[in-house]
């Protein structure tokens, strides 16, 4: 089947897909018939509305998923939407293991497609969880009253390098864990680099 919003890129991931293929492809045919543009973003197949980013279909081992990036903002009156982690603030999945499932909620994922449309046409945001509200480990606290220029280093990075260190560092369920991860870290953040930077 040829059609104008398909995108050749797409083509080529669903040529490409050793798993959940089939899969696939029934969820790009509804996404479609919902009159989205087909895109490719992060590797997969993501659909759009007016250029903003409505629904991605992507795949895990032990199932495929249709992640709404507004997700958090449906109404999800079937209780299907899944939060894959709890940092995870915006996106939500629904989660397939077979055709069957898609088969048979196709007008339920319809609607719920519809509605993040409208969700994106009425402008709505996620309302994000402040910076302010992410709790600075006490292993970190120690180490900035024993170092003010960590501090001071710590202050200066990002809010997203900041969100990162306190996630990386709040992990481990040992204190002796997570102060370990502090101290290896503490040259990475007097020098100005989020977790990842080389």
């Amino acid at each position: 089947m040829t059609d104008s919003r398909m995108n050749p890129k797409v083509d080529e991931f669903l040529g490409k897909a050793k798993k959940w293929k089939e899969e696939y492809e029934k969820l790009r045919n509804i996404v479609l018939d919902c009159e989205l543009t087909e895109d490719f973003k992060w590797k997969h197949p993501c659909y759009t509305f007016e250029k903003k980013n409505i629904v991605l279909i992507h795949g895990f081992k032990e199932y495929c998923a249709l992640l709404f990036h507004k997700g958090a903002l449906l109404k999800d009156p079937r209780g299907i939407l899944i939060q894959q982690t709890e940092n995870v603030q915006a996106a939500r999945q629904i989660r397939f293991t077979n055709v069957q499932q898609i088969e048979e909620m196709k007008a339920i994922l319809k609607s719920y497609i519809l509605e993040a449309v409208n969700i994106e046409k009425a402008g709505l945001k996620v309302d994000f969880k402040k910076h302010e509200e992410y709790i600075i480990p006490e292993e970190l606290q120690n180490q900035f009253a024993e170092n003010p220029a960590l501090k001071t280093a710590f202050e200066a990075l990002t809010p997203g390098r900041q969100r990162a260190y306190i996630h990386y560092f709040s992990t481990p369920k040992k204190s002796i864990t997570r102060e370990s991860r502090v101290k290896k870290y503490i040259p990475q953040i007097l020098n100005g680099k989020g977790l990842n930077d080389k």
